[in-house]
């Protein structure tokens, strides 16, 4: 066996004949990628389309006088079309963020790395960016062509326009992007009026070229060395995991021949290597599964069309799991799989709960700190100062009221007993509390301030009313 501390180890077995040395330093290969066609990437077709419809209208949607998504931070509200979030709700997002964490994992333990493979942006955006270079530089063996070719006319045309093409689609990417956080209709005439904030235009040049650098120059990169996604998926697989898969029983021993005969001596595969020129992430998916695979399918795509040329049955690289290509059978319903179903089950229930349940007012107590209380013959008084908060869109009357156990009488509330709120206001209500001398059974005690609308969504905060006991003390 060779010994890892003098490098990487080499395949010695027929099972690895596939492998070669890899170097943990070497300098990265261009990968140029052949364009295919088939059925599978007419899938990804309809399923990136959606993301980018999604992506680039949704802030260009009103509801009512305002964008239906705005992620407004300087008045630190959060619109999603008729829900509106503030701080105080930033629990919900972490909790809507494990819950995507827990579909994912319950995803990838059924049908593996399908979403990086369709769904995912940087697989969505670099599958333009490859269009539009192959559009700008032609087909693969013309890509490779130029990029060995010496500086010339043609190159700098062809080069200039793909890095145009790439620039304007990242830099509408990260207009967009910044759309979310500031009206983008304002954002959109203030960038091309060359008036726009600075703070505005420099994440638009940030976010440009985060996409131009991404989708156009590390590509797979990303999902291999950046992303962590890749790094844990195989604690999410198992056997009977959905995979992209070679059936080496069928093609193997690989070969050569002519169109349609069939050596004895050889397997179904011929070959031809077009599983690997189409590969996003450059692999030969004949060497088996692989952390870099992102269940893309083009190689099942190119495969299939190769078999059908030559009159073989598809189906050689093929979505399968360990246990079908040993001839076992799949079990979709296993303890993992339940597990994750279970935990995501519960957590959105829970999720829909207390998003529905959430109060729709708010509440904050100040107490005045400069004096503990202020005596007269009347009464022993307590100042406050109140952040009423009106978390919906609509204009509301909200009441005010105050209840302690501490005082008999309770306290009298001095100060605006209802107070008028605009959609997504937030007002400031100073009050008094006053409690008569021979009531003061004990100081301090608890005070808790309520307020409530008329659909009777309410909110609630305690505070202290300190009388003369406390001074003494």
């Amino acid at each position: 066996m060779n010994d890892p501390s003098h490098g990487p180890l080499i395949a010695t077995d027929a099972s690895t004949a596939g492998f070669a040395p890899v170097d943990l330093y070497q300098r990265r290969e261009k990968i140029f990628t052949r364009a295919i066609e088939g059925r599978f990437q007419r899938i990804r077709l309809y399923s990136g389309w959606p993301l980018l419809i999604g992506y680039f209208g949704l802030p260009w949607l009103d509801w009512g006088d305002r964008q239906a998504v705005l992620f407004d931070l300087p008045s630190r509200h959060f619109y999603i079309f008729g829900l509106t979030f503030w701080p105080q709700d930033f629990m919900l997002l972490a909790w809507l963020l494990i819950i995507a964490a827990f579909a994912l994992f319950t995803l990838t333990s059924v049908v593996g790395r399908i979403y990086c493979g369709y769904t995912c942006p940087q697989t969505v955006w670099t599958a333009i960016f490859m269009w539009v270079e192959q559009i700008t530089e032609g087909p693969r063996h013309a890509r490779i062509r130029l990029d060995q070719a010496p500086w010339h006319l043609e190159k700098i045309v062809r080069r200039g326009a793909k890095h145009s093409m790439w620039m304007g689609w990242a830099f509408l990417t990260g207009l967009t992007f910044v759309g979310y956080f500031t009206p983008i209709r304002a954002l959109t005439v203030d960038v091309f009026t060359l008036n726009v904030d600075a703070m505005a235009a420099a994440w638009i040049v940030f976010f440009t070229l985060a996409t131009y650098i991404n989708a156009g120059w590390m590509r797979e990169q990303v999902c291999i060395y950046v992303c962590p996604y890749a790094r844990f998926q195989s604690a999410m697989f198992d056997k009977d995991t959905l995979i992209v898969s070679y059936d080496p029983a069928r093609g193997e021993p690989r070969g050569a021949r002519k169109r349609g005969t069939r050596p004895d001596d050889l397997g179904d595969c011929i070959d031809c290597e077009l599983c690997v020129q189409v590969c996003p992430t450059g692999i030969d998916i004949r060497n088996g599964l692989q952390y870099q695979c992102i269940d893309c399918a083009h190689c099942i795509d190119a495969c299939d069309d190769v078999m059908k040329k030559v009159g073989y049955a598809p189906g050689l690289i093929r979505y399968t799991t360990h246990h079908g290509l040993e001839g076992q059978p799949t079990r979709v319903l296993r303890p993992r799989v339940i597990g994750y179903a279970i935990a995501l089950s519960v957590m959105g229930i829970a999720f829909t709960v207390a998003l529905f349940a959430r109060s729709l007012v708010g509440i904050d107590v100040i107490r005045d700190r400069g004096e503990l209380f202020h005596a007269d013959r009347d009464a022993i008084r307590n100042d406050y100062t109140l952040k009423v908060i009106n978390k919906t869109q609509q204009p509301k009357t909200l009441a005010l009221t105050v209840t302690a156990k501490g005082a008999n009488p309770p306290p009298r509330l001095e100060g605006p007993a209802a107070v008028d709120a605009a959609p997504g206001e937030v007002l400031t209500v100073p009050v008094t509390l006053a409690v008569p001398p021979h009531g003061l059974e004990e100081s301090p005690f608890d005070v808790r301030f309520e307020v409530c609308d008329a659909e009777r969504h309410c909110d609630a905060e305690k505070s202290d009313f300190f009388g003369p006991e406390a001074e003494h003390e």
